[in-house]
């Protein structure tokens, strides 16, 4: 599958299609990785994300941390207070209508150079898709679903969804003894549009939220003796 070599590639590919596949080398660039010096230590803090609790009470295991930060329309991006991640039963049927509380995301993370950089990237990615909204409000989350030789993870257990957001991206940071979890786009009547494997670190997917579908297909380890486990950074913007 083709994807977008640079930023005026990735807006006609997402007004195009509702959605774009980046690989590493694209995003790479995209994101001036080589100046992001923080990156190492960015990609550790996915070892001291807190439990779902939510999803362990049905048996299922995922850790996660949570922000939310406010786009103004002077161009600042500035972290609100801690505050509940929601959605409704519309977009989630499996933890709808319910206010979940994270552990937060670190304030070292929230403040660095790799997550700021994320964040502008964004908001030049989807920006010019809606030169309307002038204020965005922004959730992060950071993500590792386990597998397990006994139990695969499960990235999106509600399955394929929107997020009742505008615009998403999922940022590839490690994967780690794992296979599958293959991406998929669904248009609004189920027919599958594309896919693709977040295989390398910032492997990415951007999605329009209100015109299409996504899901991840379950991850199962390679060697079931070993630790399994996918990590991602997932950044939504909502028009405020």
């Amino acid at each position: 599958m083709n994807t977008p070599t640079d930023l005026p590639d990735l807006h006609s590919t997402l007004r195009d299609n509702g959605f774009a596949f980046v690989d590493a080398d694209a995003m790479r660039n995209a994101l001036d990785a080589i100046s992001l010096d923080d990156w190492p230590a960015f990609a550790a803090s996915w070892n001291d994300l807190g439990d779902d609790t939510y999803l362990a009470a049905r048996g299922r295991h995922r850790r996660r941390r949570h922000a939310v930060f406010a786009a103004a329309a002077d161009g600042t991006i500035r972290r609100q207070p801690h505050q509940p991640h929601y959605q409704s039963l519309t977009y989630n049927r499996l933890q709808g209508d319910i206010e979940r509380w994270f552990a937060p995301v670190e304030p070292a993370i929230t403040d660095s150079r790799s997550l700021q950089r994320v964040l502008a990237f964004c908001r030049e990615s989807f920006g010019p898709l809606s030169p309307d909204a002038r204020n965005w409000h922004i959730e992060v989350h950071q993500f590792r679903i386990e597998a397990r030789a006994d139990e695969a993870g499960e990235p999106t257990p509600e399955g394929v969804h929107r997020d009742g957001v505008d615009y998403v991206l999922v940022l590839l940071v490690d994967r780690v003894n794992i296979e599958r979890g293959t991406t998929t786009i669904h248009a609004p009547d189920g027919r599958e549009l594309g896919q693709f494997t977040l295989t390398h670190a910032f492997d990415a997917a951007l999605v329009d939220d209100h015109r299409v579908f996504h899901g991840v297909t379950a991850v199962v380890p390679k060697d079931p003796l070993q630790p399994a486990y996918r990590d991602v950074l997932v950044v939504t913007f909502k028009a405020a």
